[in-house]
C-alpha cells in the first residue's frame, strides 16, 4: 500500500481548469475595455458635468423642469430693446427672440416655452433654480460661475455713461472728466462694477435694486449720471428719459470682452446642449440678424478715453 497522501477528489484541479481560467481572464479584459470612461468634460459653466460626448441633445432626452416644456426666466419689467411691451412671450425684442431661437434649436415649439419671472439678482444667486435657463442681460463672470452655469455668450456688450443734457458732465470726454460725478447703477451688475473699478469717480456710487429706480434717479436729478449697457442707454435716452444723452461708452481695457450668457443651474445637465444651440445660432448668422433687427440703433457711441 502506498503511503502517499491522497488528495480528496473534490479538491483536485480538473484537467480543463487552465482553459477556464484563460477564458475568464479574456472576458474580464473585454469587459474593462467596453466599460464607459468617467465623464471629465465640462460645459460652458464651470463645474458642469454635461459633456457633449456623453449628452444627447435630442428634445426627448433633455431633463427640463417640465417634460416637453422649456422654462425660461427673466425679470419684470422686461424692457426694450431686450423685450417689447413688457411681454417676454411675444417674441419681440432681442432677448425674447434669442430665447425662442434657442428653444427652436433644442426642438421646442413656441407654445412649449414657459416664461417665469425671476428677479435679476436671483437668477445667478446660489441655490437650485426653477428655470431651465434665464435670459436677462447677465454678464458672464468668474465670480458668478461659482454659483451657476453659463451658456456661450450670445451678445458682446459695452457699458455707457448717461447724464441729463443739462448736466455739467454731459460733455465729458474722458474718465478724468467724470472724477467728481455722483454716478448710479443697479446692484449686482457689471454697470456698478464699471463705476467702482473703471471710472472710480470719487463720490460713492448710488446703488439701486432695480433698473427702473436707476432711471428714476437720473430723471429726477438725484445723481449726476448713471451707467447702463449701451443698448439700454440708447433706448433710455430715446424713449424714456428724453432729456438725457449718452456721454460715451467705456473702453474695454481688460482684454476680455464682456458677454451676456444664458444662466443655468450649477452643474445643469442642459448646459452643453444650450451652449451648442447658442453656438449654432452664432455660426449660421441668426444672432447677428437678431442683433441687427432689434439693436441696430445701439451700434456706436463716443468712447471715453
Amino acid at each position: 500500500m502506498s503511503n502517499a497522501v491522497r488528495t480528496p477528489q473534490s479538491l483536485r484541479t480538473p484537467p480543463h481548469a487552465p482553459l477556464l481560467s484563460a477564458l475568464l481572464a479574456a472576458l474580464l479584459v473585454t469587459a474593462a475595455a467596453c466599460a464607459p470612461e468617467p465623464d471629465t468634460t465640462h460645459g460652458a459653466g464651470a463645474g458642469s458635468k454635461s459633456g457633449a460626448s456623453a449628452a444627447s441633445c435630442a428634445k426627448g432626452s433633455l431633463a427640463t423642469q417640465t417634460r416637453g416644456k422649456l422654462t425660461v426666466g427673466t425679470d419684470k419689467p422686461a424692457y426694450a430693446p431686450w423685450f417689447q411691451d413688457d411681454d417676454p412671450s411675444n417674441g419681440k425684442g432681442f432677448e425674447s427672440a434669442v430665447a425662442y431661437a434657442v428653444a427652436d434649436r433644442l426642438g421646442f415649439a413656441e407654445n412649449q416655452v414657459v416664461w417665469q419671472t425671476v428677479p435679476f439678482n436671483n437668477s445667478f444667486a446660489p441655490g437650485e433654480k426653477k428655470f431651465d435657463f434665464d435670459i436677462n442681460q447677465v454678464s458672464i463672470s468668474d465670480e458668478r460661475r461659482r454659483a451657476v452655469d453659463f451658456s456661450s455668450g450670445y451678445y458682446t456688450v459695452r457699458q455707457a455713461v448717461v447724464t441729463l443734457k443739462k448736466s455739467r458732465y454731459a460733455h465729458a470726454k474722458s474718465l478724468a472728466d467724470l472724477k467728481g460725478a455722483k454716478l448710479g447703477a443697479q446692484v449686482g451688475t457689471t454697470s456698478l462694477d464699471t463705476v467702482n473699478d473703471v471710472i472710480k469717480p470719487g463720490p460713492k456710487a448710488a446703488v439701486y435694486q432695480k433698473s427702473d429706480f436707476v432711471k428714476e434717479a437720473l430723471s429726477n436729478g438725484q445723481v449726476d449720471g448713471v451707467v447702463l449697457d449701451l443698448p439700454t442707454a440708447f433706448y433710455v435716452t430715446s424713449a424714456e428719459v428724453t432729456d438725457a444723452r449718452i456721454v460715451g461708452q467705456l473702453p474695454d481695457d481688460s482684454g476680455r470682452a464682456e458677454q451676456f450668457g444664458l444662466v443655468l443651474d450649477r452643474n445643469s445637465a442642459l448646459t452643453t446642449c444650450v451652449s451648442k444651440a447658442v453656438d449654432a445660432l452664432r455660426q449660421d448668422g441668426t444672432l447677428a440678424g437678431l442683433e441687427k433687427k432689434w439693436l441696430s440703433d445701439a451700434v456706436s457711441a463716443p468712447e471715453l478715453t
